[in-house]
């Protein structure tokens, strides 16, 4: 045989194993978008009590603008457009990949033996395989968000969007690197809960009231300063500078998240709850 035909063969070999894992995927999706449905309006009440509870946060800056017009340069729309960044971007990745929340009682309850039944990649399977019904409320908030305070043109419409997906990346990079730590301490659903409600509430909150060593963390350790500062570094101008850096934060904590899951399942111990899952 060929050395171009073997090269073509791992090719093609390749290609079918990312469409199966791809259709894989897709099925798992459809599979949670039904089992929420069975529910409609339970579905439906969670997403829109979401949808009001950031509207009524909105509400709460909008009386303090009406008092302070700006702040360090912000003003009440920046705000806006900060809160649809961080809710829609938390939104779509808890409706895609809704366990990321999760791995460290999964881990710390051993119901992670589950999926290494299953001939699929761990990783994959374990986020996949749940999506949060209130994310939903979530991510239609942002989107709303962009439809009041966006600019409606395709840059900006292009420039929101990848707002969102630095922001929901982030979210789950970070939180599932948090959440791996049971791999190695046990019970550290505690820590993982602190680190992701932390990341949480700081990107809602505009970067420039942070000074000092709270900032150098913001972009650092807890990188919610590459989701709020999003609203005047990639929306109101386009800092190339900040974006490349947003996309090396993502990078990182993508590639830190994924090396301490691979490690920390070589240490998992069984918890004996084998099942099947369709």
């Amino acid at each position: 045989m060929s050395t171009a035909v073997r090269l073509s063969g791992g090719r093609g070999s390749r290609v079918r194993r990312a469409a199966g894992i791809l259709r894989y995927v897709l099925t798992c999706w459809k599979l949670n978008l039904a089992a929420a449905m069975e529910y409609r309006a339970s579905f439906f009440m969670l997403a829109v009590m979401m949808f009001v509870n950031n509207c009524i946060w909105l509400v709460f800056w909008a009386i303090f603008f009406a008092r302070f017009p700006a702040v360090n340069g912000w003003d009440l729309r920046d705000v806006m457009l900060l809160w649809g960044i961080s809710a829609g971007g938390f939104g779509w990745s808890n409706v895609l990949f809704g366990n990321y929340p999760r791995i460290a009682p999964i881990v710390a309850n051993g119901e992670l033996d589950v999926f290494l039944t299953q001939p699929k990649p761990l990783l994959l399977g374990v986020l996949v395989s749940r999506m949060s019904l209130t994310a939903m409320g979530d991510f239609l908030f942002g989107v709303a968000i962009y439809a009041l305070a966006g600019e409606h043109t395709l840059i900006g419409a292009a420039k929101y969007a990848l707002g969102l997906l630095i922001s929901g990346l982030l979210f789950l990079f970070v939180t599932l690197a948090a959440g791996t730590l049971a791999f190695f301490f046990g019970q550290a659903e505690g820590m993982a809960s602190q680190l992701f409600n932390g990341l949480v509430a700081l990107s809602t909150y505009p970067t420039d009231i942070f000074k000092g060593t709270a900032r150098i963390v913001l972009f650092t350790v807890l990188p919610a300063g590459f989701i709020s500062y999003a609203p005047i570094g990639l929306l109101r101008r386009f800092d190339g500078t900040f974006v490349w850096l947003a996309a090396a934060a993502v990078a990182a904590f993508g590639l830190l998240a994924v090396s301490l899951f691979a490690v920390g399942v070589r240490r998992y111990t069984s918890g004996n709850r084998m099942a099947m899952r369709g």
